[in-house]
């Protein structure tokens, strides 16, 4: 990873959050601190935030590049594209938290917790479930797809079912630690970066998600963005189920 990189993102961290960040007071963020951070990594300038394009209102526009930056929900962002990508390059940043960092907020004395490790690490497997949400562009030549990699903490409110107010809880706000790695896809060749280097030369999707250590539907939907962006090709069915090889 690129260290000026690096201390452009501690740069931007610091604009948003600020080298002693006061704890989180519920009901007073509004942007969320993920999303404000990026904007500021990506387009330091604040005259480029928010921009109107057309009908719509861009994250980021400069040089002629919109950037838009989606933590979830991509397919909210089919008519964005529809109407920018006939106009601009477009930039899609997804940011995946590798490591995670957990504090709980009690409700009633906005006591917090002390943070706790999460043991769920993201992958970069966690973009297919939305990239999958917006198949048909991603062969866009005017589209690219960022993978942002940071540590994050994240704070979530004690307002859940059960005894320990945890389950189904609300998620308050994500706080970027650092930046790990940036992976930037920008051609159909780029998606050979999801094919596990320990696949079978022909395999189905139960293979894939073995050999990627992931859940059979999420599996599913790598392997049909694969197939649609041409890193895949079907060969074949074996027992009710779709064969697939890398594309030579």
């Amino acid at each position: 990873m690129d260290e000026d990189r690096k201390r452009e993102f501690e740069a931007a961290k610091q604009k948003i959050i600020g080298t002693e960040r006061e704890r989180p007071v519920i009901g007073t963020l509004g942007e969320k601190s993920v999303h404000a951070v990026l904007k500021y990594f990506y387009a330091p300038n604040e005259d480029n935030h928010e921009i109107p394009i057309e009908k719509f209102v861009a994250d980021i526009y400069k040089d002629g590049e919109i950037i838009e930056i989606q933590s979830k929900a991509f397919y909210r962002l089919r008519d964005k594209l529809s109407c920018f990508l006939d106009k601009y390059p477009v930039t899609v940043v997804y940011p995946i938290a590798r490591e995670k960092y957990i504090s709980w907020i009690n409700d009633d004395t906005g006591e917090i917790s002390e943070r706790r490790k999460s043991s769920k690490k993201g992958k970069i497997y966690d973009a297919l479930h939305e990239l999958y949400t917006i198949k048909s562009f991603l062969k866009e030549p005017y589209l690219k797809i960022t993978l942002c990699i940071i540590d994050m903490e994240e704070y979530r409110i004690l307002d859940g079912y059960g005894e320990n107010k945890k389950n189904h809880a609300t998620k308050f706000d994500r706080i970027p630690i650092a930046l790990v790695d940036e992976i930037t896809l920008s051609c159909p060749e780029d998606y050979m970066l999801f094919v596990p280097y320990d696949l079978p030369e022909v395999f189905t999707v139960k293979d894939f998600a073995k050999s990627a250590k992931i859940n059979t539907a999420l599996a599913g939907r790598a392997v049909n963005v694969l197939h649609y962006t041409g890193v895949l090709e079907k060969v074949g069915t074996e027992k009710r189920a779709y064969l697939y090889r890398v594309r030579e």
